[in-house]
């Protein structure tokens, strides 16, 4: 049995990685980065750093034609600032009614649709992602839910004549929890970039900054990632 992870660089997805490798095997996961029009390109160099380190299949798409419409702070286009608050101080400008600036149009649908195709090309039945509850409150992120992972897990089973199945093991739980277990995995978090912002260094004032540190600090544990 092969598996498919999407794969971003960040702390989710590479503990989400290295969850398949424990159980696959890394000669039977392949890893997919997907470029989205974003400001930097920090993510995609810790991918590769990270799947150097596991010594498995990483592959890479350009999708950022598809968000050129999209005035996502995230995107290199966007007359946007990436906001410097916490996601919670967001939500609370939205009224936990509708997506924080930082959220890109269904990337998530689109990312595992797109990896459905590829997984069935290359002939792996199961595709992990990292989406965590955190991330789904408020609906700051609506395609991170329960709700969004069971529609998009029927519509991919049924649509791959049911060869191909979503694994979103961290979507009931916070990133706190997402950190423990790959502590316990020996995760490379050394290796691994969240901040939204591309400098030398992680902002810590941008919502993902905020959200990393606060997980790490959960598990008493100092983010691998910062120097000194």
């Amino acid at each position: 049995m092969k598996a498919m992870v999407l794969f971003s660089g960040g702390v989710d997805s590479t503990t989400a990685l290295g969850m398949a490798i424990d159980k696959y095997g890394a000669d039977n996961v392949i890893a997919l980065s997907m470029s989205y029009g974003q400001k930097h390109d920090k993510e995609i160099q810790s991918s590769i750093a990270v799947a150097e380190y596991y010594g498995v299949e990483h592959l890479f798409l350009d999708l950022s034609k598809i968000f050129q419409y999209s005035d996502c702070s995230l995107l290199k286009h966007s007359t946007q600032d990436v906001p410097k608050e916490s996601y919670n101080e967001q939500i609370d400008k939205t009224h936990g009614d509708k997506p924080v600036s930082t959220y890109v149009p269904f990337r998530n649908g689109l990312f595992l649709s797109t990896a459905a195709s590829i997984a069935l090309s290359k002939e792996c039945s199961v595709i992990y992602y990292g989406a965590h509850a955190d991330d789904a409150a408020g609906f700051a992120y609506p395609d991170c839910s329960g709700a969004f992972n069971n529609a998009m897990n029927e519509a991919i089973w049924e649509g791959s004549g049911h060869q191909v199945k979503i694994e979103a093991p961290f979507v009931n739980v916070s990133k706190a929890e997402v950190v423990k277990k790959g502590l316990e995995l020996g995760v490379p978090y050394e290796l691994t970039w969240s901040c939204y912002e591309g400098g030398d260094e992680p902002c810590g004032t941008c919502g993902t900054c905020i959200d990393r540190a606060a997980a790490f600090a959960a598990n008493n544990v100092k983010d691998p990632a910062l120097k000194g």
